[in-house]
């Protein structure tokens, strides 16, 4: 059986993985931040009803310009397959799947 090669998307300029942590209600989620922040962000309204995101879940946060420590926009979540391949090149070690 061949190995499946998995590519995931990588956080681009300003841009930092997280994992939330807990839900808040309204499409808004605290997330720990790999920068050491623990943000509230929340799901844009043109992902909203395409990105359903639940605890423990990686994710790409995108801080927000003002409020950049406390505020962000959540843009991609991570299947499991992908946070393997993720914690397999080096990124996103601190976080448990």
């Amino acid at each position: 059986m061949e190995e499946e090669v998995v590519r995931a998307r990588l956080p681009e300029e300003g841009e930092v993985i997280g994992q939330v942590v807990e839900l808040l209600g309204a499409a808004r989620m605290r997330v720990k931040c790999e920068d050491g922040y623990m943000r509230i962000c929340r799901v844009p309204g043109r992902l909203r009803r395409r990105l359903w995101v639940k605890v423990g879940d990686i994710v790409i946060v995108q801080p927000w310009k003002i409020q950049s420590n406390e505020r962000g926009d959540i843009v991609w979540r991570y299947k499991k397959n992908e946070v393997f391949w993720l914690k397999k090149q080096g990124y996103a070690k601190e976080f448990e799947v």
